[in-house]
């Protein structure tokens, strides 16, 4: 049997996860713990348990922050609400939300003011779609699966414009844009595609080494949205088999079984030193050292918030 380990490339840390979590490292450097954080900074455990053990704290709601204190915004955005109940609490905010989601929220609002339904593609009770439909709550509808367009109902079809969670399926997202267009042919589209890069890269990565694989292997947290649609995009693409992990330690030693052909990835919120685990368990289990399948380049890196920015430079 003629093993092998294949690892996708891209995969791991984007740029609005790198930008998120460095925000939280830079705040805790010039603040001082504790920092407290408004839900899980990014959907990764092990990032998470990181910060907590350098001073962040992790907070469900901002209502749980002492008055005046520092609330970093998570990479996933909040809606205006949240952004109120902080100013009520008179607490130092930094928003740390992706800039490629911060252009969803602009969209929804342009959206709205211009008097369309908005129908947002996204799964139900993820932070990110939570805080776009913060946006314009009487103005949008959620659609969850394409099978949903049929129910779907607006006062006037020719009104109507789509936007997305960034982190989705693009398969199925434009499965779901197909139905929503064949029953509001006058569908507005936004301006530029809502999936991001980082997204859609990781999941044409793992495609490129699901085709023939026996296994594949996701590293990414379970709330993670963008690592579980990973393992779907390879049994799609051809996987024999394919799981998601947190790290090494949750593999079962039975997925390996008659498997020769392993791929692994990871989400766009993992370490690479998750990934490195992996293949270093593969290792240890008679398999050879991993060869890279690099589909493309990612060069963009984004801005530091502005406001931990100014702080920065006045401490310098």
């Amino acid at each position: 049997m003629t093993k092998s380990v294949v690892v996708a490339a891209p995969r791991g840390y984007c740029a609005g996860v790198d930008r998120a979590v460095i925000t939280v490292e830079r705040a805790l450097d010039l603040y001082g713990p504790p920092v407290y954080v408004r839900k899980q900074i990014v959907h990764n455990r092990h990032v998470v348990e990181d910060l907590e053990a350098r001073g962040a704290i992790f907070v469900e709601e901002v209502a749980e922050v002492p008055e005046g204190a520092t609330v970093v915004f998570s990479a996933h955005g909040v809606s205006p609400a949240v952004h109120d109940q902080a100013a009520a609490r008179q607490l130092k905010t930094i928003d740390a939300t992706c800039p490629l989601v911060t252009k969803v929220h602009h969209e929804a609002k342009r959206f709205a003011g211009q008097g369309n339904q908005i129908l947002l593609i996204g799964h139900s009770g993820h932070e990110e779609v939570e805080g776009t439909m913060g946006e314009a709550p009487e103005r949008t509808i959620l659609v969850e699966h394409p099978d949903d367009v049929d129910g779907v109902e607006v006062e006037d079809a020719s009104q109507v414009a789509w936007l997305s969670q960034t982190t989705l399926s693009v398969d199925e997202t434009w499965e779901t844009v197909t139905r929503l267009r064949e029953k509001f042919p006058k569908l507005i589209d936004p301006p530029s595609d809502d999936i991001c890069y980082a997204t859609q890269n990781r999941q044409s990565a793992v495609k490129q080494i699901a085709t023939d694989a026996d296994l594949v292997i996701v590293v990414g947290s379970q709330n993670s949205s963008n690592s579980v649609r990973l393992v779907e995009v390879a049994l799609e693409a051809g996987a024999k088999d394919a799981h998601r992990v947190d790290n090494a330690g949750e593999i079962d030693p039975a997925w390996l079984e008659g498997v020769e052909k392993v791929g692994v990835t990871s989400g766009a919120s993992v370490p690479d030193a998750l990934v490195q685990g992996v293949l270093d368990y593969l290792v240890e289990r008679g398999y050879p050292a991993a060869v890279e399948e690099r589909l493309t380049e990612e060069n963009l890196v984004f801005a530091l918030p502005p406001e931990l920015r100014r702080d920065m430079k006045k401490k310098a």
